[in-house]
């Protein structure tokens, strides 16, 4: 018999893909084409939130919240509408392209125009003309920020990563189990000191907060550079038998595969896309080691230190924490910073453990194999769908 690939076909394949995290394996990805048109949910909804300035600054009370929540729930409806429009993946013409980008580049300049209308003044954020470039700028990062992150599917990444250490509960306190001796071994001690309280009752959270980034740089880095040799080792398995089973449940399933297909080299996005697949659930996975272990260095804190202890260590009164009524500031910012270190030790080690290796790097590494099996076939459907052409079985 014969298999006509049709073109719908392939573009459900290509839905495939996106929902997988892994947009970038559809052939002739580019940005007009296929990112874009996902974009324009985000995109739609910070143009219209930002109508929100409109808003006259002289109503007060009750006017001035309905007017709120007249354009919170305009933005909300718009966004909620044009996402579901572009989970068909639609395809923009020229026009409506340049249309879209007009329109967006052009806010941040009319906004404040239409405002000029409103309320007889000009009152940018920051109401100064500064904060009017300040306005464009955050335009700006918003748009790259969004571009990037589309043309990886980073949101669908994340929300696949959260949504797997959810689900495999069992799993993640079997990881706490064997991260937190380890941890307590290197740290511990350190908790203890007098001199790291003092520090730490001193230290502003903004000071804080950038030696966690730092742990989180350094356990990127090392991850990357991890995940990259994990990658190169991928076999691509083309056999018949490993396509038809990596195909099953896919819009591809039913595509007849008589022989193995050729491997088709990916190019530097593919591989910053899966890598970026692999380092997301692991860094997901290290948060969640260091949110427990954030908890159990509070409890330990709260409970062994008394505030004479506090006091003591630190030589003077300690501070204590709004957020947290009753622990000193110092307890928590140490709290912070081994939950920081505990997490990027962790992340570094496991990714060389063994038996880590076979409950985290062995399904993800079957998953990313999967994935290129998948392409495998979709590029031969592709070209089936080229008229004249058609796969025979």
């Amino acid at each position: 018999m014969s298999f006509t690939a049709s073109p719908a076909l392939v573009r459900q394949a290509e839905r495939w893909f996106v929902r997988g995290g892994t947009p970038t394996m559809i052939e002739g990805y580019g940005f007009v084409r296929h990112v874009l048109p996902r974009m324009l949910p985000a995109l739609a909804f910070v143009t219209l939130a930002s109508l929100a300035w409109l808003v006259p600054l002289k109503a007060a009370g009750p006017e001035r919240w309905f007017l709120l929540g007249a354009v919170s729930a305009v933005t909300l409806a718009v966004w909620v509408t044009v996402r579901s429009f572009v989970r068909r993946m639609p395809r923009f013409s020229p026009t409506a392209t340049v249309a879209i980008l007009v329109a967006y580049a052009a806010m941040p300049v009319v906004v404040p125009l239409m405002q000029l209308v409103v309320d007889d003044a000009v009152t940018p954020p920051g109401g100064t003309a500064a904060g009017l470039l300040e306005f464009v700028v955050f335009f700006a990062v918003v748009f790259v920020a969004t571009a990037s992150g589309t043309t990886y599917g980073l949101g669908t990444l994340v929300h696949r990563a959260v949504r797997h250490t959810a689900r495999d509960l069992r799993n993640n306190v079997h990881l706490l189990g064997r991260a937190l001796p380890a941890m307590l071994f290197v740290t511990l001690f350190l908790f203890f000191t007098g001199e790291l309280w003092q520090a730490m009752n001193r230290l502003t959270w903004w000071r804080l907060a950038l030696v966690v980034v730092l742990f989180g740089a350094i356990t990127v880095l090392a991850a990357a550079a991890r995940l990259r040799d994990e990658i190169g080792r991928v076999e691509q398995d083309l056999s018949p038998s490993r396509l038809s089973a990596a195909c099953a449940g896919t819009p591809l399933a039913s595509v007849p595969i008589d022989g193995p297909l050729p491997a088709v080299p990916l190019d530097g996005r593919q591989g910053r896309n899966l890598l970026l697949k692999l380092a997301t659930r692991q860094l997901v996975q290290a948060i969640v080691v260091g949110i427990a272990l954030n908890a159990f260095f509070l409890v330990l804190g709260s409970i062994v230190v008394t505030p004479e202890t506090a006091e003591q260590w630190i030589g003077a009164a300690p501070l204590y924490s709004d957020l947290l009524p009753g622990m000193p500031v110092a307890l928590v910012g140490n709290a912070i910073l081994f939950a920081g270190f505990g997490s990027m030790y962790f992340a570094i080690t496991s990714m060389s453990d063994a038996d880590h290796r076979a409950q985290f790097f062995a399904p993800m590494i079957d998953e990313i194999e999967r994935t290129l099996a998948v392409r495998a076939v979709y590029l031969t459907v592709r070209h089936a769908a080229e008229p004249g052409v058609r796969l025979e079985a």
